[in-house]
């Protein structure tokens, strides 16, 4: 299988924000176990809600950033045209960023709805786009 250019550039720059995803894993390791493993955990002080946005935002972020990659894998072979193509692209990883970036800091923020809203288009477009082809052989011909 063969991935587009633009396909090929965004599953890059998604990539990129994985390395961030993984310090925060050990960070939060090093936390949870009390600097037993992982980045110690210093003196910060976190009370119970805290602590489950912060583990909620950490999780979404990697599932989300992995989601962004398939993503533009299947747009590949989304009938939609260049411009909403590009749309999904971006609302994949920039959901992934505002919505653990938002439980991470203030939940309920603005960013929290502008990223479960950028998923969704995302999602919406990248499915309608798949369905769209349904008719049509992998070379794009229409199937008989």
């Amino acid at each position: 299988m063969a991935l587009s250019r633009d396909a090929r550039l965004m599953s890059g720059i998604t990539l990129l924000i994985v390395p961030t995803i993984m310090y925060g894993g050990w960070t939060l390791l090093g936390i949870l176990t009390l600097g037993g493993v992982g980045a110690a955990p210093g003196t910060l002080r976190l009370d119970a809600t805290q602590w489950a946005l912060w583990r909620a935002g950490h999780a979404h972020a990697g599932v989300w950033t992995l989601l962004s990659v398939v993503l533009q894998v299947l747009l590949d072979s989304a009938r939609l045209s260049n411009g909403l193509a590009w749309l999904a692209r971006i609302c994949a990883p920039t959901a992934a960023v505002a919505f653990s970036g938002a439980l991470f800091g203030l939940a309920f923020s603005p960013a929290l709805y502008l990223g479960a809203v950028l998923l969704l288009i995302a999602l919406v477009t990248t499915g309608v786009g798949l369905l769209r082809g349904l008719g049509t052989a992998a070379g794009g011909s229409p199937v008989s």
